[in-house]
C-alpha cells in the first residue's frame, strides 16, 4: 500500500506548528503520548464547566464556577511582598474582590479600569464572609460574552501546558481535519443518525452540557466505532491474511481420543464436545487454525486440549503445549502425562531448568519425532529447538503471552495451527477487542463431579476463628491453602507477610503440616513445597498469587484469601477455582479489613453471590474499566482514546461484523468505501493492517 495520503498530511505535522504549542509544550505533549495534531484533535474533552452567565450572587453554594457581570471598585496593591494584590468589584446583589497573587499592578490597572464593567469567569469563594474570586479563568468586556462559551469544554493537561494553550491547539488542530469520504457502512449511519467523520469531531470538541461529554452521545458514539472500526478492520485484515496461507489438512482416526475418553471416570460435557468438534473442523481444513478456547475455572479446558492434540498425533504430527510458568508447565505436565500414557502418547516437558546432556537428548528426540506433545515454558521458543513435524500449537493463559510471541511460535511449524486457552473469562468486548482475528469457542458448562464452592466474607478479626476452622479440617484429613494479600509497596514485603504467615501457622497448626511456596524461591524449592502439598504431607499451603491459574489438588477443600480486598474480582475468582475440584464439600473465606470501600464490597459480594465467570468479568470490567483488567496490560490489548470499553460495549462487534463483511465483498480495499477505510487505517495508524493491504 503507498504512503498516507497527502489529504492527511496536515494531521501529521509537527506539534509545535498549531498556535500556543512551543518547543517546550510539544515535548511535554510527547511524553503524554501526543505526538501530531491528529492526536490531539482525537483528544476529546474530558469533563466541562458551566460558563453561563448568572444574575447575582446570594444563593450561590460555595466554591463554584461562576461568571458573572460586575463594576470595577477600588485596586487595594499588596503593602508587604508576598501579598495578594484585592480588587473591589460589585455584582447585582453583593460585592466581591478579585484577588491576584504575583501580578503586575499595570497590567491589572489596564485589565479592570476602576468603574467600568466586566465579566468574569472563575471559581467564587467565600472567605470570611467575604465572595472572592482568585486569579478568574476569564476577564471579558461585557460586549464579547459571546466569545465565551456557555459550557466550557476541559481538556486532560500535562504539565506545562496550560487549559487555555490545550484548549487553543486542540480546536486548531480539529480545523486541519478534512472532510473524509464515508469509511462506515451506509446503514448503520442512517440507522443511528450519524453525522460524518469531521462533523461529529467539531460537535464533540463543542459539548453544550455535561450529556454531550457521556459516551452515549451520539458524536461519541460515532467517534469511538471509527476508533473500534479501524481495529476490527486491521484483525479481519490478519485473519484474512492467515486464512490465504495454505494450512495442513490434519485428520486423526480417532483411535488414540477413543482410548483417552475410555480411561475417564466421567463423560465430556455437551460444551466439550463441541468444542472438540469446532477445532476438529478446524484442524481439517486447508487454512491455518486460530482459535481462542475460553472457558471458566474448571470447566475441562486441558481435556479438549488433550483430545486436539491426540487427533494430530493419529495425523503422524507433533503438537507443543505452552504454559506462562514453570510452575503451570510442570503442572499441566503431570496432569497431562498420566491422559497421553493410557494411549501411549510419548510427552515431555521442556522448561529453562533444563540443561546440559538431559536438555540436548531432548532437542534430539523432538528433532526425530520421538516426542509427540511437547509441554514447556517460552523455552519453546529458542531458536534450536527443532520439531519434526509441528501442526499445533496450544497456548494457555494468552494474556501473558503477546501477539508476536503467538507468530513466532506458529512460525516452528511450516503452517502451525494455533489454539489459545485462556481460564479468564473476559467479557464480550474485550474478548473481540484483544482477540478479534480469531475465532471462538466457549465452554460454559462445568465436568460432573466438581463440588460447588461456599464462599463467606470474613472479616480479619476473627482470625483466631479462621485457625481453628483449618485446625478441625485437617483433623478430617482435608486440605487448605491460604493466599497472603497483595503488599503494593514492594516485592519484599509481600514475601515477609508471607513468610510472616507461614511462621504463625506452623506455630498454631505444627511444623510439618503448613507448606510455603512464592515467587522468591529457586524453582525446586517451588516444586517441592508444590509436590508435597499434592501427596498430602503438608496439609495447608501458604502462597502468594503464584497458585492463582492451574493448580490442582482434589484434596484441598479450603481456600483462605486474606486482604481480599485488595484482589482483583477476576482474580479471587481464579483463586476460589482452585477448590472445589474433589468430592468433598469446599469453601472459600475472603478475609478483609474493614471498613470496606463501595467498590470492594461491591467485588466481594458479587463474588458470595455467584460462581459465573463470565458474570463476574463483565462485573470487573464495569468496576475497574478496561485497562485494568487482568494481565490487560501485558496482552497487547489496545488502548483506545476515545471508545469506552465498559459503556459502548455493542460497537465492538457491530464494528467487527462490519469489517469482516466489507473484506468479504472487498478483499482489497479497492471500492470507493474501500479507499476511504484506507484513508481511516491511516489516520488512526494501523500500521500492521496497512502492511497486511499488500495492493497499492
Amino acid at each position: 500500500m503507498s504512503g498516507r495520503p497527502e489529504v492527511l498530511f496536515p494531521l501529521f505535522s509537527a506539534l509545535d506548528s498549531l498556535p500556543g504549542i512551543g518547543p517546550k509544550s510539544a515535548v511535554a505533549l510527547e511524553g503524554a503520548g501526543i505526538a501530531t495534531p491528529k492526536d490531539l484533535a482525537l483528544m476529546l474533552p474530558a469533563n466541562g464547566t458551566d460558563r453561563r452567565l448568572v444574575p447575582g450572587l446570594v444563593g450561590r453554594e460555595t466554591p463554584v464556577v461562576t461568571t458573572v457581570e460586575v463594576e470595577i471598585g477600588r485596586h487595594h496593591p499588596p503593602r508587604q511582598r508576598g501579598r495578594p494584590y484585592r480588587i473591589d468589584a460589585t455584582a447585582s446583589d453583593a460585592t466581591l474582590q478579585l484577588v491576584y497573587f504575583h501580578a503586575h499592578r499595570a497590567w491589572l490597572e489596564d485589565q479592570f479600569p476602576e468603574g467600568e464593567q466586566r465579566i468574569v469567569s472563575g471559581k467564587l469563594e467565600m472567605f470570611d464572609g467575604v465572595y472572592q474570586m482568585p486569579h478568574p479563568d476569564h476577564v471579558l468586556e461585557v460586549q464579547d460574552l459571546s466569545s465565551l462559551p456557555e459550557f466550557e469544554p476541559i481538556y486532560p493537561l500535562t504539565e506545562g501546558v496550560t487549559q487555555k494553550a490545550m484548549t487553543r491547539a486542540v480546536h486548531a488542530a480539529v480545523e486541519r481535519v478534512p472532510d473524509l469520504a464515508e469509511w462506515a457502512d451506509p446503514a448503520l449511519v442512517a440507522q443511528e443518525g450519524w453525522r460524518g467523520f469531521k462533523d461529529a469531531l467539531v460537535q464533540a470538541h463543542a459539548p453544550q452540557s455535561s450529556a454531550d461529554l457521556a459516551p452515549s452521545a451520539p458524536s461519541r458514539r460515532r467517534l469511538a466505532y471509527d476508533e473500534v472500526f479501524a481495529h476490527q478492520l486491521t484483525l479481519a485484515l490478519a485473519r484474512a491474511n492467515r486464512r490465504a496461507k495454505p494450512g495442513i489438512e490434519t485428520r486423526g482416526t480417532g483411535a488414540l481420543r477413543d482410548k483417552i475418553i475410555a480411561s475417564l471416570p466421567y463423560t465430556p460435557t455437551g460444551a466439550q464436545t463441541r468444542a472438540i468438534k469446532e477445532i476438529d473442523g478446524d484442524l481439517a481444513a486447508p487454512q491455518r487454525m486460530n482459535r481462542l478456547l475460553q472457558g471458566d475455572v474448571g470447566a475441562g479446558k486441558t481435556l479438549v486440549a488433550v483430545l486436539a492434540m491426540a487427533t494430530v498425533v493419529e495425523a503422524g504430527g507433533q503438537a507443543v503445549l505452552m504454559a506462562p510458568t514453570e510452575v503451570l508447565a510442570r503442572q499441566h505436565f503431570s496432569s497431562v502425562a498420566p491422559l497421553c500414557a493410557t494411549a501411549g502418547v510419548r510427552v515431555e516437558v521442556l522448561t529453562g531448568r533444563d540443561k546440559g546432556a538431559g536438555r540436548r537428548a531432548k532437542l534430539e528426540a523432538l528433532a526425530r519425532g520421538e516426542i509427540d506433545v511437547l509441554i514447556g515454558t517460552h523455552a519453546v521458543f529458542q531458536d534450536d529447538v527443532e520439531l519434526h513435524d509441528l501442526r499445533l500449537a496450544v497456548i494457555d493463559e494468552q494474556h501473558r503471552f503477546g501477539v508476536a510471541q503467538r507468530m513466532k511460535l506458529g512460525a516452528k511449524g511450516t503452517a502451525t495451527d494455533v489454539l489459545v486457552m485462556t481460564a479468564t473469562p473476559i467479557p464480550r468486548s474485550l474478548a473481540l477487542a484483544g482477540y478479534g482475528d480469531m475465532d471462538v469457542s466457549v465452554l460454559d458448562e462445568k465436568p460432573p463431579g466438581r463440588t460447588p464452592v461456599t464462599t463467606a466474607l470474613v472479616s480479619d478479626g476473627r482470625m483466631d476463628e479462621v485457625v481453628q476452622h483449618l485446625r478441625d479440617a485437617i483433623g478430617q484429613g482435608r486440605q487448605a491453602y491460604w493466599v497472603c494479600p497483595l503488599v503494593e509497596e514492594s516485592e519484599v514485603l509481600h514475601f515477609t507477610a508471607a513468610e510472616e504467615r507461614f511462621k504463625r501457622l506452623r506455630a498454631a497448626l505444627g511444623d510439618d503440616v503448613v507448606g510455603l511456596v512464592h515467587g522468591r524461591m529457586a524453582p525446586e524449592e517451588k516444586d517441592a513445597a508444590m509436590a508435597a502439598f499434592s501427596g498430602g504431607q503438608t496439609r495447608v499451603l501458604v502462597a502468594t498469587t503464584v497458585i492463582e491459574v492451574g493448580v490442582d489438588v482434589p484434596n484441598a477443600s479450603i481456600m483462605v484469601v486474606e486482604g481480599a480486598e485488595r484482589f482483583g474480582l477476576s482474580q479471587l475468582h481464579q483463586l476460589r477455582g482452585r477448590v472445589g475440584r474433589g468430592a468433598a464439600a469446599s469453601t472459600c473465606l475472603l478475609m478483609y479489613k474493614p471498613p470496606l470501600g463501595e467498590t470492594a464490597q461491591k467485588r466481594l459480594e458479587t463474588l458470595r453471590e455467584t460462581e459465573d465467570g463470565f458474570r463476574i468479568s463483565e462485573v470487573d470490567l464495569e468496576l475497574r474499566g478496561a485497562g485494568d483488567l487482568i494481565g490487560m496490560a501485558q496482552s497487547g490489548l489496545p488502548r483506545f482514546r476515545i471508545a469506552d470499553l465498559e459503556h459502548q460495549a455493542g460497537l465492538m462487534a457491530t464494528a467487527q461484523t462490519d469489517a469482516r463483511a466489507l473484506l468479504e465483498k472487498d478483499p482489497d480495499l479497492t471500492s470507493s468505501r474501500g479507499q476511504a477505510a484506507r484513508v481511516l487505517l491511516w489516520l488512526m495508524e494501523q500500521d500492521r493492517a496497512i502492511r497486511l493491504i499488500s495492493v497499492g
